[in-house]
């Protein structure tokens, strides 16, 4: 048994990697065989056994350090992830929420979003509190990860055209979730999707520092982006300093 522990390796999956990002560094770990593990999220004999057969494996394989050996087959890891998912969620999934016509797997969509808007904490439950504030407006989340990750091919480089796409992940063109998760979140954002703040913003811009401007109206909200996208372009400007 002591013996047996040194071919298990340590695999930490981050919070908001989508399934191919985690495939990747599953591959590159050599812990199993990319296009085998995607093949194995597709399955759907598998998919049917875990209850996703109408939603797909994306959003349930939750964030955490594991323990694989290499060569683990890739059926054995999505249910380590997905088990696991299943223990922290479910609970949380019966806790009373401010929005009840939202399903677990719109809680878990909405995590998502949340996810790759803000890698701040504490701004998780603001920034849930301006989507539930919009759902319940019926106004389009306007989220551009959501828009990205419906793209067929993102070169890093959001457009106009994009925000036109009409991919069901476009928040651009629908007033509603998308059909499910962009991403696999993590606790925090969960929790932030079930118990959004009590405030009544509808927008938020980068501050270009890793945090966000709120806004409960359009015309702050357009002061905000003038003056935070006018920082980023005297940022850009900017010519590097140099060295005595």
């Amino acid at each position: 048994m002591v013996l047996g522990k040194g071919i298990f390796q340590r695999v930490t999956i981050p919070e908001g990697l989508t399934v191919k990002e985690i495939a990747d560094l599953l591959g590159k770990m050599a812990i199993v065989e990319k296009e085998q593990f995607l093949a194995a999220a597709e399955d759907a004999e598998l998919l049917s056994f875990l209850g996703l057969e109408d939603k797909g494996i994306e959003g349930y394989l939750f964030p955490n350090t594991y323990h694989f050996t290499p060569a683990t087959p890739p059926r054995e890891i999505i249910l380590t992830m997905t088990e696991h998912f299943r223990k922290v969620f479910g609970p949380l999934a019966g806790q009373p929420k401010e929005d009840g016509t939202l399903t677990p797997h719109e809680v878990l969509t909405l995590a998502s979003i949340i996810e790759k808007e803000t890698g701040i904490d504490a701004e998780r439950p603001l920034v849930s509190a301006v989507f539930h504030n919009r759902l319940r407006l019926k106004m389009p989340l306007q989220s551009d990860p959501t828009v990205i990750y419906g793209l067929k091919d993102f070169n890093g480089n959001l457009t106009r055209k994009d925000l036109q796409d009409p991919n069901p992940y476009n928040t651009y063109r629908i007033p509603a979730l998308p059909p499910g998760p962009i991403c696999n979140p993590g606790l925090s954002s969960v929790k932030a999707a079930l118990s959004p703040a009590t405030v009544p913003f509808l927008y938020f811009v980068s501050k270009n520092d890793g945090t966000h401007l709120f806004s409960d109206n359009l015309e702050s909200h357009s002061q905000a982006v003038k003056a935070y996208q006018r920082q980023e372009t005297v940022r850009r400007r900017k010519p590097a300093s140099r060295g005595s």
